[in-house]
């Protein structure tokens, strides 16, 4: 009798497992429910499609459900939502259509991925509120910003400077997070010509970056116009049917629109619902194979916990390459071959116009108390280029490692856009990833030629001051 593999969302970490599955056990069966009509896509595309830089959803598709269905061969049913996991009689409960499917499995993987978190404020269920953690949302955002254009906004504020962009200003809004999320869209919004309001409730923008790039993208978001608000507290957003102003704890700022950017939060209930236990931090627990506390049940993806590279510690980093790496490791476990998926190092960058940030691993002080290091860290600016080459810039790094151990535990980067500031904090990846001292990674040969580099590389620049305070 053949074996089923069921997997619970077709996304990154579902539709990779499948693939990987199918592919290393063609004669096992392979169901997907989704249920949306989406699968397979880059959700971290979704600000540039609404900039206009995408042109089409379809472009942030990676592969069609009729790819899936017609050359992997694998069962792929959207418009399934699956509302019950029953783990002793090893079935899924999927509605569709008005009717009802029981579906048994062998194997189960959890992708239910994650869902963007609607902050506890009045007003979030008015007209012209929008979040962007799926597909429709992106297309719900694109429409209105194509509406806007053709002057069919409700609203016309007044006109300031960050409607150099077009003829006409487009309109006023707000963006509530300063997170990647909020920061991708306050670009995209302003290269529409809206005016942008960033509202953030604490007293920096990339909270998980150093304050060193954080003051340089909020510098940035300033000069091209955009109105950032630090240690503001929105506490309302107000109109009647349709949003009309953002309401502060000290102002209030008429906007037409309003973006929530405040995080995402796996989506859990499901699981918990079958018994299956959450984590420290509120997703998914599950072992270095992705398998849950119920045997032959799987989570991976942005619903599940995974290993800090660090501290050893369950993490909660939604990220698209965790979600891939470890849906394809759970592909390859059910099919036979136990596989990790490895750990992860919270690596992660974003673009703010012409700026570009990455950061790795550990870079609070707090947070790495708290995991029992002695932190150290160390901001240098330095070339993105050999002094005499034309048109470099600089790249501002601050690296931080362990007192005691000299270890590496983490990096965060800021430069101007394709200074480089994102490829080289993957040296440091490289370092936390073999738990390398700072004085190993001021001795890693890095690349030099004048066109791309220094012959120092900034990383090497920071790792030669830090492990001179080390030392």
């Amino acid at each position: 009798m053949t074996d089923t593999f069921v997997i619970v969302g077709g996304d990154a970490a579902g539709m990779a497992a499948a693939s990987k599955a199918k592919r290393d056990a063609s004669d096992l069966e392979v169901v997907v429910f989704e249920k949306g009509e989406w699968v397979s896509y880059g959700a971290c595309g979704l600000p540039y499609y609404v900039k206009g830089e995408i042109q089409s959803l379809e472009h942030l598709v990676s592969v069609t459900p009729e790819e899936f269905r017609e050359e992997r061969d694998i069962d792929l049913r959207t418009g399934h939502e699956v509302v019950a996991i029953d783990p002793d009689a090893k079935t899924v409960t999927a509605e569709h259509d008005g009717g009802e499917t029981v579906q048994p499995y062998d194997s189960l993987l959890i992708a239910t991925g994650a869902e963007s978190v609607v902050p506890p404020i009045d007003g979030t269920d008015l007209e012209g509120v929008y979040t962007l953690g799926s597909m429709s949302d992106g297309k719900e955002l694109r429409e209105y910003v194509a509406r806007a254009r053709k002057g069919e906004s409700l609203q016309q504020p007044d006109r300031g400077p960050a409607c150099r962009y077009l003829e006409d200003c487009t309109g006023s809004v707000g963006v509530v997070g300063g997170g990647y999320i909020g920061i991708e869209m306050a670009e995209a919004l302003a290269a529409n010509g809206f005016e942008v309001n960033l509202f953030q409730r604490g007293d920096r923008v990339l909270k998980g970056f150093s304050e060193a790039t954080s003051e340089a993208v909020a510098d940035h978001l300033r000069e091209q116009d955009v109105a950032v608000h630090l240690d503001t507290e929105v506490e309302t957003l107000s109109g009647d049917e349709r949003v009309e102003a953002v309401v502060t704890d000290d102002d209030r700022i008429e906007v037409e629109m309003v973006l929530l950017g405040t995080g995402v939060r796996p989506r859990t209930a499901l699981a918990e619902d079958a018994g299956i236990e959450l984590g420290e931090t509120g997703a998914i627990e599950t072992d270095a194979y992705r398998e849950t506390n119920v045997p032959d049940v799987y989570a991976a993806g942005d619903c599940a916990e995974a290993t800090h590279v660090v501290t050893g510690e369950p993490a909660y980093v939604p990220l698209a390459l965790t979600a891939n790496r470890h849906g394809r490791a759970v592909g390859q476990t059910v099919t036979g071959r136990p596989t990790e998926g490895g750990a992860i190092a919270g690596t992660a960058a974003v673009k703010a116009f012409d700026v570009e940030a990455a950061r790795t691993g550990i870079i609070d002080h707090d947070e790495a108390r708290e995991a029992g290091f002695d932190p150290i860290s160390e901001t240098i600016t330095a070339k993105s280029r050999a002094g005499y080459y034309p048109d470099g810039g600089t790249v501002t790094v601050t690296l931080t490692a362990d007192r005691d151990t000299k270890r590496v535990l983490g990096a965060s980067l800021v430069s101007e856009y394709g200074e480089g500031a994102v490829h080289r904090s993957h040296a440091v990846v490289g370092a936390l990833e073999e738990g390398a001292t700072v004085f190993d990674l001021e001795n890693y040969d890095l690349a030099y030629a004048p066109p791309f580099n220094t012959t120092w590389d900034p990383v090497l620049v920071a790792s030669k001051v830090l492990s001179g305070k080390l030392r």
